[in-house]
């Protein structure tokens, strides 16, 4: 789930409210707050959320009732319950009544941070078209594809090797959801993410009082994943010892959590993704060799996105589809992508891959005065990479060299006929000629067109 997650607390502590919801800002997140069940209730009514934190103990509607009331209206958003009062009873009735999981209050920052990422996770949908909503288009994304449909059957371990922002987890989430498993959970985890102590915990679970603040025992992902798929991102982030436990896992197919020595068994899948160099790692002994082997019994490599332009069209498409999805007001709600945003979306280098794309996307959606993406909307370094990169002939696009001319006179002619379509908007008439409006003010200065309301 993206860092933009929309989260709706509803708790009747404005201290909590308040302080939690500074909290989850500061990580990235959307975050509204109401005081009460009838209050939040209102909220799920007007607007769509990603999670709800809903306190199981208020004044006047109980969240139990609260949750009672989200699941028979037939809203399927995830809620995690907040409770000071950890019984057994209450947390067993909370997840009967459709909670995705429980935490208990005061809560710890690092496990409510750790809690919603896996709560977001194993409820995220999928993004596009095709298969568990990959968008291939190309040949190599075919490719991933055609790999995909092989190593899905198996109960293999993969090893998907990519940099970010390429659709690791995505391909992840197919693998799971083509195989044998797919009706079972899918819980995935970024290694890089977590200190080493939390990711133990995240992991493995651990024993009542093992350690400050662990008031009760917990299972871990690797329990919590039982007959379905664990998926461990930039794996090549986690310490020698980790190396070590996950190995045994792997050997074993068991678990010990943190604080106990008695070994659990688990029945899972294990994909795990990495940018980095693990061959490299191996040789200056900072990974394990025996877990890289067991590890890269298929790997599959996923291509950057400017080594696949034609899936930009779709990817971009599916990006629209997405927004209006999440729009509330019709009136926002965007019809496609112009032709003249195309090119440079193609000739854009994305050095942030696909989650760079989909945020672009996004960025033209909020901005787009009408229902259609034009250039004047897409994020300046695509509409003028030429101004946001020191070597612009790497990254020129059709739509600006449409409009480079071979003489002064073709070139002044050009930028004239674009201001007189635009109506004289210089913001308009830089985008329709590819460059920013910067660009345009030189050449106008240039070929003594400054004056005026042009």
């Amino acid at each position: 789930m993206s860092d933009n997650a929309r989260i709706l607390i509803i708790d009747d502590d404005r201290a909590f409210r308040v302080g939690t919801g500074a909290l989850l800002v500061d990580e990235g997140y959307t975050v509204d707050a109401a005081p009460g069940g009838d209050a939040g209730l209102e909220r799920l009514r007007d607007e769509r959320y990603d999670l709800v934190l809903l306190d199981l103990k208020m004044e006047g509607r109980s969240g139990l009732s609260v949750l009672e009331e989200i699941r028979r209206s037939g809203n399927d958003v995830p809620v995690l319950m907040l409770t000071g009062f950890a019984t057994v009873d209450s947390a067993v009735q909370a997840l009967k009544l459709g909670a995705d999981d429980y935490i208990t209050k005061p809560c710890d920052n690092d496990r409510l941070r750790s809690k919603i990422r896996v709560v977001l996770a194993r409820r995220e949908p999928v993004l596009g078209e095709g298969t568990a909503g990959i968008v291939a288009t190309g040949d190599k994304m075919k490719e991933v594809l055609k790999a995909l449909a092989r190593v899905a059957p198996t109960e293999s371990t993969v090893l998907l090797r990519g940099a970010t922002g390429t659709g690791k987890e995505l391909v992840a989430r197919a693998i799971h959801e083509e195989s044998a498993r797919g009706g079972k959970p899918f819980l995935a985890i970024n290694c890089s993410a977590l200190a080493e102590g939390l990711l133990e915990s995240e992991l493995f679970g651990h024993a009542r009082g093992a350690f400050t603040g662990a008031v009760s025992e917990r299972k871990g992902i690797f329990e919590e994943a039982s007959g379905g798929t664990v998926f461990l991102d930039e794996i090549g982030d986690v310490s020698q010892a980790m190396q070590a436990r996950l190995l045994r896992v792997l050997q074993e197919r068991e678990v010990m959590r943190v604080g106990t020595a008695k070994a659990i068994p688990v029945d899972v899948r294990i994909i795990t993704a990495t940018h980095q160099d693990l061959e490299q790692m191996v040789e200056q002994g900072r990974f394990r060799a025996d877990l890289y082997f067991r590890f890269k019994v298929f790997q599959i490599r996923i291509p950057l996105l400017k080594e696949r332009p034609e899936d930009i069209p779709a990817l971009a498409a599916a990006a629209v589809s997405t927004w209006n999805e999440r729009t509330t007001d019709p009136s926002r709600r965007i019809s496609g992508i112009s032709d003249e945003s195309l090119p440079l979306l193609k000739g854009y280098d994305w050095p942030g891959n696909v989650r760079e794309l989909m945020a672009a996307i996004e960025h033209a959606c909020i901005v787009c005065e009408g229902n259609r993406i034009l250039p004047c909307h897409l994020p300046e370094e695509i509409r003028d990479p030429a101004e946001s990169d020191p070597e612009p002939e790497r990254k020129g696009t059709d739509n600006l060299r449409r409009y480079q001319a071979p003489d002064a006179a073709t070139e002044r002619e050009a930028i004239l006929q674009a201001l007189e379509e635009a109506d004289g908007n210089r913001t308009r008439a830089a985008a329709h000629l590819g460059m920013g409006r910067t660009t345009l003010w030189q050449k106008l200065k240039a070929h003594g067109l400054e004056s005026g309301d042009t």
